[in-house]
C-alpha cells in the first residue's frame, strides 16, 4: 500500500514539500534487543518501552499517514546474532528504522551491517565514545556525560583517593577505563593507585575480586569503584559486597550500567547509600516524569520501574518522528538531516537536544541507591553536550563530528581532513 503524504496544511496552502514522497504504509519500526541471555535483565524493558511509545504514536493517528508497525527479534545476547538479525530487519523486513542494542560489542558487530545497508539506529546507552557515524544517533551518554562527572563527584565530594575499575570484558569498559586512567592520571592520582580488573559476560564468583578491592583500603585510604559490570554478573557482585560486609561508607561504588531495573530484582538494604550515574531516574521530580511512570505503569503493572536507557529511546523516538514529519519521508539521508537540532523535553525538567555530531545534550546526574531499589538524587547539572571524541586521549582530541556541516564524523582539526575509516568490528 502506497500513499503520497501531504499534511492538510500544506494542501491547503497548495505547496507540496520538497522531501514528500511515496510513503510504504505501515512504516515499520525494528526492534534489536536481548529478550534472552546475560542481557536480557536490562534489554527486555527497552523493547517494552518501544511497544509502548508505537503504540502511542498509532493512537495520535500513526505517523504521515500510515500507522507504525514494531517488528521484534531476539539475538539473544550474541553478538554476532546481531548483525545478522539487523540485516533481515533492513534486507527481508524492509523497517525504517532500528531501536536497540545495549552492549557496545552488540554495537559494535551491527555498525558494518547498517552503514552497507544504510539503514538508521538509535542507540539508548551509555558507551565509551569514540565513534560517530552517519547512520547511528547515540541517545545514550557518552563519557564527558557519565564517567568524567562520576569520577569527579569520587574526588572533590568523596574525597577518594585510590580506585578500582571493574568492568566487563568487551569493548564499552576497556575504552572508559582507558580514559579514565588517563583522566584521573591528570587530577594527580598515581598509576599504583588504580586497579583494573574485568571479569566475563555472567561472571558469578567475586569473592577475591572483591576481596582485592577492599585490600585497597589497608592502609587507611580512601577508596572507590568504578563499575562498568554489565548485565546480571552485577546481581553476583552486589550481594558479594553484602556477604563481605562493604557498605557504601567503607568502599562506595558508582555504576554506570545499573538502574531500576537491574535493582528491582535484589535485596537493596545492603545497598544503600551505593551510587549510579545516569541521565535520568524514576525519582525526578517533573510533571513530565510523573507522566510517564503513571504510563509505563498502568500498561505494564505497579511493579515495573523505569530507567536511563528507557528515557533515552522515550527522546530518540519522539525526535524520530518529528525529523519524518519535518522531511515529509522515512528516507535514511532525509531523516538524518532532519534530525539534526531537533529538541523534545527530557524527564528531567530540561530540553534534550540533538547536536551535529549525533549525540544529545544531557544532564548529569549521581543518585544514591534507596531501600526501595529506587535513587535519591545527590546531584544534578545542566544539559551536558555530548563528545564523540573525548579530550583525554591525544589521538581522539583533534578529532570532532560534525554530520551537518562538514559531513564527517572523524574530522582531524589539525590536518583539515576527514578520515574515513570502514567499520570492520
Amino acid at each position: 500500500m502506497k500513499r503520497t503524504i501531504v499534511a492538510a496544511a500544506v494542501l491547503a496552502a497548495g505547496v507540496l514539500p520538497a522531501a514528500a514522497q511515496d510513503v510504504e504504509c505501515p512504516i515499520k519500526v525494528g526492534v534489536l534487543h536481548s529478550l534472552s541471555g546475560t542481557m536480557a535483565i536490562s534489554e527486555t524493558t527497552l523493547k517494552d518501552t518501544i511497544l509502548m511509545l508505537v503504540d502511542q504514536q498509532n493512537e495520535k493517528g500513526g505517523l504521515l499517514g500510515c500507522q507504525l508497525e514494531a517488528v521484534v527479534v531476539d539475538p539473544a545476547s550474541d553478538w554476532p546474532r546481531f548483525a545478522e538479525l539487523a540485516r533481515q530487519l533492513l534486507t527481508v523486513d524492509k523497517v525504517d528504522v532500528i531501536f536497540g542494542n545495549w552492549t557496545s560489542v552488540s554495537r559494535k558487530s551491527v555498525l558494518p551491517v547498517i552503514e552497507e545497508l544504510n539503514g538508521l539506529l538509535f542507540y539508548p546507552v551509555q558507551y565509551e565514545g569514540e565513534e560517530s557515524s552517519k547512520n547511528v544517533f547515540y541517545t545514550g551518554a557518552a563519557p564527558n556525560q557519565q564517567a568524567i562527572p562520576a569520577v569527579d563527584y569520587f574526588l572533590e565530594e568523596l574525597g577518594v583517593e585510590k580506585f578500582a575499575l571493574l568492568g566487563t570484558d568487551y569493548v564499552y569498559p576497556r575504552t572508559t577505563n582507558k580514559i579514565l586512567e588517563a583522566y584521573l592520571k591528570s587530577k594527580g592520582i598515581a598509576e599504583e593507585n588504580i586497579f583494573v580488573n574485568y571479569t566475563p559476560f555472567g561472571h558469578s564468583d567475586w569473592s577475591t575480586i572483591v576481596s582485592q578491592v577492599t585490600d585497597l583500603a589497608s592502609d587507611g585510604s580512601k577508596v572507590g569503584v568504578i563499575s562498568t559490570i554489565n548485565g546480571d554478573a552485577n546481581v553476583g557482585f552486589y550481594k558479594e559486597l553484602a556477604a563481605q560486609g562493604v557498605t557504601a561508607d567503607d568502599i562506595p561504588v558508582v555504576a554506570f550500567s545499573v538502574g531500576e531495573e537491574e535493582l528491582s530484582g535484589l535485596d537493596t538494604s545492603n545497598l544503600v547509600g551505593h551510587l549510579a550515574a545516569w541521565n535520568y531516574f524514576q525519582s525526578a521530580d517533573t510533571p513530565e516524569n510523573e507522566e510517564f511512570v503513571a504510563t509505563w505503569k498502568a500498561r505494564m503493572g505497579d511493579d515495573r520501574v523505569t530507567n536511563d536507557p528507557m528515557e533515552a529511546h522515550y527522546i530518540g523516538f519522539n525526535m524520530w518522528v518529528n525529523a519524518v514529519e519535518q522531511a515529509g519521508t522515512t528516507d535514511v539521508d532525509a531523516v538524518e538531516q532532519a534530525m539534526i537540532g531537533q529538541e523534545f523535553p527530557n524527564l528531567t525538567g530540561g530540553t534534550a537536544v540533538m547536536l551535529p555530531n549525533h549525540h544529545l545534550a544531557k544532564p548529569v546526574l549521581i543518585g544514591e541507591i534507596t531501600e526501595d531499589g529506587q535513587f535519591d538524587i545527590i546531584s544534578q547539572t545542566e544539559e551536558v553536550d555530548g563528545d564523540a571524541w573525548t579530550d583525554f586521549l591525544p589521538e581522539s582530541a583533534v578529532l570532532k563530528s560534525d554530520w551537518k556541516d562538514l559531513k564527517c564524523g572523524m574530522y582531524n582539526t589539525q590536518t583539515e581532513t576527514c578520515v574515513q575509516i570502514k567499520s570492520n568490528y
